[in-house]
């Protein structure tokens, strides 16, 4: 794993889209994984359960420094697998800040667009993590 991009302030913030992020750590999908996504999520797909590491892994990639807080707002677009994964797949995350724009308040907001991939390098799970980190 590399270690992550850190930025120190809002002014670095700005400065860094464009910036590559990550790889991550390997996460290894356990059947332990798949049986309690299934029984909170009951015919949803594994995509999903891929989705929800991102918040894992994203730490992984980027850390800011030198701010109030940091907040996750959410999400852009979303693009899910069409297939389930089994146990034993594992999966990591590469990541690349696209936006970073001042909000209200003195705030930048940063759109990170994060891919997680299986040991082929397929895609499994792109989505574009919104962020506001407060000066």
């Amino acid at each position: 794993m590399s270690e992550p991009v850190v930025l120190h302030g809002l002014d670095v913030v700005r400065a860094a889209v464009g910036t590559a992020l990550g790889p991550t750590d390997w996460v290894e999908i356990t059947e332990d994984h798949l049986v309690a996504w299934e029984r909170a999520c009951p015919g949803a797909s594994h995509g999903w359960l891929l989705l929800s590491l991102t918040n894992l892994l994203l730490p992984q990639m980027v850390r800011v420094e030198d701010v109030s807080a940091g907040l996750n707002i959410g999400t852009g677009a979303v693009e899910l697998a069409t297939e389930d994964v089994s146990a034993g797949t594992t999966v990591r995350a590469v990541g690349l800040i696209e936006a970073a724009e001042e909000v209200r308040g003195g705030a930048v907001q940063t759109q990170i667009r994060i891919h997680v991939e299986d040991a082929s390098g397929t895609t499994l799970v792109a989505v574009e993590s919104l962020s506001r980190w407060l000066p």
